[in-house]
């Protein structure tokens, strides 16, 4: 292991579609894929030749069992390679990094609005999430400047 970081060194990550995954498991998946899908297909295409009626209709079948393939190697692919993100509980960031997103998230979306305007079950899933507080004191920084020099 590095003695700065808790990834072992073996282990090249890239982000792919917003999740974390070793660069070495990433090609075993896909060989493994590759080989269980295409195996299924081309079983369930010899087999299904002989008992269907049309070609046609027995390579739609085949592909239904390559589709079920692809489950099976994903499955397969689970159980051989643990996730690579880490979960931390527990540990408070900084609040300007809250801050900082929630500045993000009204610049995408506009204003954010008022937690008061929430139906009493966002409130309530809010208040679980231990985030109703963060929305509750958000004030726009051009807002509360305002609100300072007036």
């Amino acid at each position: 292991m590095n003695a700065d970081s808790a990834t072992p060194t073996r282990w090249r990550l890239v982000e792919i579609w917003g999740d974390t995954a070793d660069l070495g498991h990433l090609a075993w998946s896909i060989v493994i894929g590759v080989a269980v899908s295409l195996t299924g297909y081309l079983v369930a295409s010899r087999v299904l030749a002989s008992v269907v009626s049309t070609p046609e209709l027995a390579r739609a079948y085949a592909m239904l069992a390559g589709l079920g393939g692809c489950v099976v190697s994903g499955v397969i692919c689970a159980k051989l390679f643990a996730p690579k993100r880490e979960v931390v509980e527990g540990t408070d960031p900084d609040p300007r990094w809250r801050e900082e997103v929630l500045a993000e998230l009204a610049g995408e979306h506009g204003d954010l609005g008022s937690v008061d305007d929430l139906p009493p079950s966002v409130v309530r899933e809010m208040k679980e999430l231990e985030i109703y507080d963060l929305f509750a004191s958000y004030k726009p920084r051009a807002k509360s400047i305002e609100g300072a020099a007036s």
